[in-house]
């Protein structure tokens, strides 16, 4: 124990004492860390039809070389990875912009190469996080990655010389210490790494930051040189929070093997209310059905709020950009919600065809109408709640419909099983209903109906 903890500090010791003469003569290409307009119209403009489309469906952040990579991608196949790691047993709706332009590279010829973290995992990324994840065992991380393999193959083909999938665990699990710190660590300074966003947060919050968590960057990094090595892979694709993890990569390829790879980012997505998409206050939107329904899915779209309905159908659906154009314009023009109502209830139906397919809207349609209805009546018919907020707790909510007089009678309704939100049973009394330019129906028992009409649009 005593000689593993020298090895790891004396070779830590090396990696931050690297001479300014060194790191000068290892210095990369100035890598941006934003794509700028400059970046933008180059790639709106480019040679590559999947760079053209990725940049005009709004998927572009940061590229460490716009131009090399319209010049890869034109030459001919490129092969591109994105990795996602096994930390639970599906994926939810989060992850599903990356999905989607893994879909998109398939389509314009380009094979993706789908990464799983079972070695990675069992240490964790700390990017966007404030504390320490939970380290998993074997038999449920091999669990995740079942549960995660089953959501990719309704989305892209896997086959031979199509896309293809690879767990890191088949390198990494295999990788001596030293001869990782020599391959990798040698490369990399300290100074760079505590530079990385991810670490200054959690450091400027006197968060800790365990050592296996910071050479996390380092593992992901190795990732990139290994699929060079192995599969030929000149791009990596991630979300912008990855961008530090990706750029390590790129230099790390760029030094050993004088690989001429690239790093292409897209934005991570807020709703319009500025939530992290992907949640909900009732939790997360599986793209697994055994953990979400197909209606509760549809549901989840057809709730967007008016500002994002376009954004949605350029990122999330495969509709031809002129058409979703021709109805951000007519939408432009018009005044009720008649119109707005039918985008969402389009921009529902496509993204629930693309993940469950078409055969389930006729019963989701049924199913949906008749929660809409009171009586015979519609919608519109129910008593309106005005929130002013663009969320509001199913307690206060069910004071302000005048279903119950007190919060202590609220939660008493909830515990009881009685409130619903959308037809579904809310199971916990702290749930807050998220009403940004949305209407959500709100029922106590079988009698008692009202429409919740959030503002914050």
């Amino acid at each position: 124990m005593r000689s593993a903890l020298v090895l790891m500090y004396a070779c830590l010791g090396r990696v931050a004492g690297l001479t300014a003469r060194a790191a000068v003569r290892r210095r990369p290409h100035v890598l941006r860390a934003v794509a700028t307009d400059a970046d933008m119209d180059k790639a709106l403009q480019a040679k590559s039809p999947f760079l053209r489309e990725f940049a005009s469906r709004g998927y572009l952040a940061q590229c460490t070389d716009i131009e090399g990579l319209d010049e890869k991608l034109t030459e001919g196949r490129v092969s591109a990875y994105l990795g996602f790691d096994a930390t639970a047993d599906s994926l939810h709706v989060g992850s599903l912009l990356q999905i989607m332009i893994l879909r998109l590279l398939q389509k314009h010829g380009h094979r993706p190469v789908v990464l799983v973290g079972g070695g990675t995992t069992k240490v964790g990324d700390p990017s966007g996080k404030d504390e320490s994840r939970q380290l998993l065992d074997e038999a449920t991380i091999q669990s995740n990655i079942d549960g995660i393999s089953s959501v990719f193959d309704k989305f892209i083909e896997f086959g031979t010389d199509k896309a293809i999938l690879v767990n890191n665990a088949d390198w990494l699990d295999s990788l001596g210490y030293v001869e990782f710190l020599r391959t990798v660590g040698a490369q990399v300074t300290v100074n760079r790494m505590l530079s990385f966003e991810s670490v200054k947060q959690r450091l400027g919050r006197e968060q800790p930051l365990s050592f296996l968590e910071f050479n996390y960057m380092l593992l992901q990094a190795y990732d990139f040189l290994e699929l060079y090595r192995r599969e030929g892979v000149e791009l990596q694709l991630g979300g912008s929070d990855q961008w530090g993890n990706i750029v390590s990569g790129v230099e790390l390829t760029r030094r050993v093997e004088q690989g001429k790879v690239i790093g292409l980012t897209a934005p991570l997505l807020q709703t319009a209310d500025g939530r992290k998409m992907g949640k909900t206050a009732a939790g997360a939107v599986w793209l697994s059905p055994e953990k979400l329904s197909p209606f509760d899915y549809w549901q989840f779209w057809r709730n967007s709020a008016d500002a994002d309905v376009i954004r949605f159908m350029k990122l999330f659906t495969e509709l031809e950009l002129s058409e979703i154009e021709e109805m951000a314009g007519q939408l432009a023009t018009e005044t009720g919600p008649t119109f707005v109502n039918a985008l969402k209830r389009r921009l529902a139906d496509e993204c629930t065809t693309l993940l469950h397919g078409a055969d389930c809207l006729p019963a989701i349609h049924e199913t949906a109408d008749s929660l809409f209805k009171n009586k015979g009546g519609n919608l519109a018919d129910l008593p309106r709640v005005e929130v002013a907020e663009a969320s509001i707790s199913v307690v206060d909510a069910l004071i302000a419909a005048e279903f119950a007089k007190s919060k202590g009678e609220a939660k008493r309704l909830i515990k009881g099983g009685g409130a619903r939100v959308d037809g579904v049973k809310v199971e916990d009394v702290e749930q807050e209903v998220a009403l940004a330019g949305a209407e959500v129906k709100l029922s106590s028992g079988k009698k008692k109906h009202a429409l919740l009409v959030g503002g914050g649009k």
